[in-house]
């Protein structure tokens, strides 16, 4: 488990066109089905892209890592090859506390277990996507989940003397992610 979740970085670049068949999002989607509900109401629903003219008009409704100023997002060729779009069901519930963070981290384990990987975006313009997937009022735009075979290395760090915890590339575009010490979030420990 820890392997998997060492492996499951937020990857923002990818081989788009490395296919992601439908049935791989449906596995996803399945964990995500399977994985605790607050209350169990399970009021979460999907939408899924793996074809270039859909994912092309999702891309343009998402903002790309916000600690590099200079970087616009993955160029043409290293978009994602699908999307998952996770949304609450306002007739379901209208508090969907923290069903899609639990969720969305269940579709990447599975990204990963398959030799895939993703990218957790909330910085969506939900308003275009919305008209974009024709979606029907009592459905709201929580996350969309960038998938795709990753075509760049992220490593996890140690945070520097200074504390800071942004992410950052080398001249090498290995993307760095910055984590705090084990000892240092147990308020605790003796």
């Amino acid at each position: 488990m820890e392997q998997l979740i060492r492996q499951n970085r937020s990857y923002r670049r990818f081989y788009q066109d490395h296919f992601l068949a439908t049935g791989n999002l449906k596995y996803f989607i399945n964990l995500a089905r399977l994985s605790p509900s607050a209350r169990n109401a399970q009021p979460l629903k999907y939408c899924i892209s793996n074809e270039e003219p859909l994912n092309e008009k999702i891309f343009e409704c998402l903002a790309w890592a916000g600690y590099l100023k200079d970087w616009e997002g993955p160029q043409q060729g290293e978009r994602p090859a699908a999307y998952i779009v996770i949304m609450g069901d306002h007739r379901i519930a209208d508090n969907f506390y923290c069903d899609h963070g639990i969720a969305a981290q269940s579709i990447l384990l599975g990204a990963v277990e398959k030799g895939f990987g993703g990218c957790i975006i909330a910085s969506v313009n939900r308003e275009k996507l919305r008209e974009i997937l024709e979606l029907e009022d009592h459905l709201e735009i929580l996350l969309v989940i960038a998938l795709g075979k990753p075509r760049e290395s992220v490593t996890i760090d140690k945070i520097n003397e200074q504390g800071d915890i942004k992410y950052w590339r080398d001249d090498k575009k290995i993307h760095h992610v910055p984590k705090r010490d084990l000892e240092g979030i147990i308020i605790n420990l003796k």
